[in-house]
């Protein structure tokens, strides 16, 4: 092998997720900067590199330098010293500061901040507070390189590296060598399965017990990911014994050690995690205490009150809606459930405006803030998260409202009752007073919640909360073709595909996914802005079944954010790269930050020197460090499923018998019921005759509608 050495002049490219890099180096000595290749995690512009490795003709990019092995040391010279204080390493320091620094000291400058770090305080503008920070930064950033070093021979990325001494510092390689299946539970983003690869590089067996017991909790989260609360015994052992690739009877003997120390619940033949289990039955329970307890409200004269809101309000009430409003006024609890159009809004009115007269502590919620959003210009009233309502205390890392610290309500309307799943449902039924009306609205034939559970359905299908079905259209509804044809697919019958341009629901056909590609392209770039005036980012939203593939969300993603939103300086990290002014998706609930799976936002600024991202989400502006950057993705197109609740002016959406997997009924109907004045549909009447037919809802296994029955029949 050869040897090289010299300063990284700049890096072309790092794969994500192992750290595959293609960098400039410009060799000691010499004129010529060299391209080389390798797997160096963590390089930064401006180190000095000695490299051992083979010299390699690449087709397209001429001769590159294979680096099989390479040491790294500080740069050495003025030149490579200021590159590498440019390149953002540490926070506080950017070009200019860089600049100074050098002027003062020189080639010495890295032995100062090593040595003597206060002698910073001779530059301007640099006080005692950001010393602590560059010291801080610096003293980091060489603990880093060691765990990035130990981890890259296990193939983990630098940017899980970073996470993982965020999380443990500088015991990271302690803690990974004594059992590295601690990571899938307590660093965001690793799971079990990166783990066990460096179980395995460690010399861990494959039937040790530390493992199989991982792997099953580790099965039971990922089907908890799939919707399910809980699942059958034996399709359990099956699941984790194809997972883990070990003997079924290992499984069956640990799963009953988990089982007796507690961590794992079994009942019926189907196994809980601990957590789940005691969430659901908590559900039961407070569904219970809240449905047999007298109401602060008391209304006696129901129809009188429903002839004066009709009045009050100028309509006129279906049958139907007065049955659902009639009920709402007697129960305690009670359960609202129709398509659009059915009249849900309405009734929603006139229930706020019959309570009002006798209170005015009345509460307005929804599982999401756009769903919060929507329901405020439905009533005129302010509505709030779920989340929000509980109000997160970072400090104890829980909700501050409980059963012993409750909300104060005699009325509470919740609406998009379907997306609620169990944990928050859990968490916020704790924090309602006994005395209060609760009731929930909700589409039961959209989509089920992103999370585990089927709350609105077990609820229904308990029989033992009353329910009112909505199913017929609203007369001013019945024009509208978004709405005719969600009901059309909900009742299995194929929509109507209208030749008149710029009907409300409108069909192009196509049957190749790049002809699908390039279309809705021009529409969403082109012809809906033109000819609807409508802003492309903030009216339009692409919705995609699917993540991969020439019509997946990924693709749309790259490709709309390069038309609609283009960048000659684009910011990269953990293999993504963001723009200034990018429309984003949070994909995860982030307590702290007091932002939710599927919250969507705007990227406002990137501060490369104090290493910041900043997200407006219309009621608050986020900081992100670049090391949470996995939290967020570009939200040009998204998943049908992340987008429930949320509604735009106009969706456009690709469908083809590629997306096989993903076309179900309940999926296309809950796509086109977001469109508020255009839904488009792109692709073939075969893949959209298939969603249609489909109506094999994913099953989920839950215990909530036994354990509501249950306690139903035996209150407590």
């Amino acid at each position: 092998m050869e040897k090289i050495k010299g300063h990284i002049e700049h890096i072309i490219y790092v794969h994500p997720e192992n750290g595959f890099t293609v960098a400039k180096l410009k060799e000691s000595d010499k004129q010529e900067i060299v391209c080389v290749v390798g797997y160096l995690p963590a390089l930064q512009p401006g180190e000095t590199l000695i490299c051992e490795g083979i010299w390699k003709q690449h087709q397209k990019h001429g001769w590159q330098f294979e680096v099989q092995n390479y040491e790294t040391t500080y740069p050495a010279d003025v030149v490579g010293i200021q590159k590498y204080l440019e390149s953002g390493l540490i926070k506080g320091i950017g070009p200019a500061y860089a600049k100074k620094i050098i002027d003062k000291f020189g080639s010495n400058t890295l032995q100062v901040i090593d040595d003597e770090p206060k002698k910073l305080l001779e530059i301007p503008g640099i006080g005692k507070s950001k010393i602590n920070k560059i010291i801080e930064c610096w003293n980091d950033q060489r603990s880093i390189r060691k765990v990035m070093i130990f981890l890259r021979t296990y193939g983990v990325s630098p940017g899980y590296a970073q996470k993982i001494y965020k999380r443990f510092g500088n015991l990271s390689i302690k803690k990974v060598s004594e059992d590295p299946y601690q990571l899938a539970k307590e660093v965001t983003g690793i799971g079990f399965k990166m783990s066990d690869k460096i179980a395995k590089e460690l010399g861990f067996e494959k039937s040790c017990p530390a493992r199989l017991k991982a792997g099953i909790e580790f099965s039971l989260w990922e089907l908890m990911n799939m919707g399910h609360t809980c699942y059958p015994e034996e399709n359990l052992i099956e699941y984790a014994s194809y997972i883990l690739e070990v003997d079924a009877h290992l499984i069956k003997e640990e799963l009953y050690l988990l089982l007796e120390s507690d961590t794992l619940v079994k009942e019926n033949g189907f196994i809980w995690l601990k957590s789940f289990y005691n969430q659901e039955e908590g559900i039961a329970k407070e569904l219970n205490r809240i449905q047999t307890n007298q109401s602060e409200i008391e209304i006696t004269q129901i129809n009188a009150a429903i002839g004066w809101v009709q009045q009050k309000l100028n309509i006129q009430l279906e049958t139907k809606q007065i049955s659902a409003l009639a009920s709402s006024i007697k129960e305690k609890l009670h359960i609202i459930t129709g398509g659009p159009g059915t009249g849900k809004s309405t009734i929603t009115k006139a229930l706020l405006s019959i309570i009002e007269k006798k209170t005015s502590k009345i509460l307005l919620a929804a599982p999401t803030g756009r769903a919060a959003k929507r329901l405020s210009q439905i009533t005129g009233k302010k509505a709030f998260t779920i989340h929000s309502i509980l109000e997160f205390d970072p400090v104890n890392f829980s909700f501050k409202r409980t059963k012993e610290n409750p909300l104060s309500y005699d009325l509470i309307i919740v609406d998009e009752a379907s997306m609620i799943d169990t944990n928050i449902m859990f968490h916020f039924l704790l924090a309602i007073p006994t005395s209060a009306k609760l009731i929930f609205i909700g589409d039961i034939d959209q989509l089920p919640s992103v999370g585990a559970g089927n709350i609105l359905k077990d609820l229904i299908a308990s029989g033992k909360i009353p329910v009112t079905r909505l199913t017929e259209i609203f007369r001013q509804a019945a024009n509208s073709k978004i709405i005719v044809n969600a009901h059309r697919i909900n009742n299995g019958e194929f929509p109507y595909l209208t030749d008149a341009k710029w009907c409300d629901f409108h069909y192009y056909e196509a049957n190749d996914t790049e002809e699908i590609q390039h279309k809705i392209l021009e529409l969403v770039c082109t012809t809906i802005p033109n000819e609807k005036k409508m802003d492309p980012l903030k009216d339009i939203q692409v919705l995609s079944p699917m993540k991969k593939g020439p019509i997946g969300i990924e693709i749309f993603n790259s490709l709309l954010q390069a038309k609609l939103n283009p960048s000659d300086r684009p910011f990269q990290r953990m293999g993504k790269s963001f723009h200034l002014n990018d429309k984003i998706m949070q994909i995860r609930n982030n307590y702290q930050k007091k932002v939710y799976n599927g919250d969507i936002g705007t990227i406002i600024q990137i501060d490369t020197i104090e290493q910041l991202l900043f997200v407006d989400y219309g009621s608050k502006i986020v900081e992100y460090d670049f090391s949470e950057l996995d939290e967020i993705v570009l939200a040009y197109a998204v998943s049908v499923h992340k987008y429930q609740g949320s509604e735009c002016p106009c969706i456009v959406m690709p469908i083809h018998t590629s997306h096989f997997k993903l076309l179900h009924r309940n999926l296309l109907y809950t796509a086109i019921t977001r469109g508020k004045r255009f839904v488009v549909l792109v692709g073939s009447k075969k893949a959209l005759a298939i969603a249609v037919k489909n109506n094999e809802v994913q099953l989920r296994f839950t215990g909530l509608k036994e354990f509501i029955i249950k306690r139903s029949v035996n209150p407590q």
